[in-house]
């Protein structure tokens, strides 16, 4: 998911190589370029799920190998990865310089990971970061990740998958909006 946090960063330098102004005067719906790079993170971050698999695997982690879990898991890491991309496209377009992304990327990259559930559970946490947790989208992530891998139930799967759909449908929104402006 990391790695999907600075894809904007490709965006800023299309606009700086010419090619985001070919890609806007295309007779292209904004929301497929925008879609269209978010899902590409979205492969990117299935490619590196295939090799967590398989060292995990041969390292002998004991996850819950079940084709349909490891499905499901897959699939909900490539909508978190279309997230976390589109809300970089989201920042690129608003930020527009290469040394300002990266500034911002690490700041939101920190508190979005600390901020949820992945290294303890949200029920030991101060009252104040319980509602950071529960708007942020890693945790829901974490939540099914969690679930599908390490206790083999998916107990609150559709909370969990029902956000970051709506998570998506937002960031994908709002980066659709956005999008253009990183030429101006």
């Amino acid at each position: 998911m990391f790695t999907a946090i600075f894809f904007g960063l490709s965006t800023i330098w299309e606009r700086d190589m010419g090619i985001l102004q070919k890609f806007l005067a295309m007779p292209i719906p904004r929301v497929a370029l925008v879609l269209g790079k978010a899902l590409a993170a979205g492969v990117r971050a299935l490619s590196q799920v295939t090799i967590i698999f398989l060292l995990a695997s041969i390292t002998g982690i004991p996850l819950h190998w079940h084709p349909a879990l490891l499905s499901a898991a897959a699939g909900v890491v490539i909508l978190g990865a279309v997230f976390f991309a589109t809300l970089s496209m989201i920042i690129a377009a608003i930020v527009k310089t290469r040394e300002r992304f990266m500034g911002i990327g690490q700041l939101i990259t920190m508190p979005l990971f600390f901020a949820s559930n992945a290294l303890y559970p949200i029920s030991i946490m101060p009252d104040w970061l319980r509602v950071v947790a529960s708007v942020n989208p890693l945790s829901y992530m974490v939540d099914f990740l969690r679930g599908a891998l390490v206790t083999g139930q998916l107990t609150s799967w559709q909370a969990d998958v029902g956000v970051l759909l709506v998570a998506c449908t937002l960031a994908t929104a709002v980066g659709t909006y956005l999008y253009p402006r990183v030429v101006a």
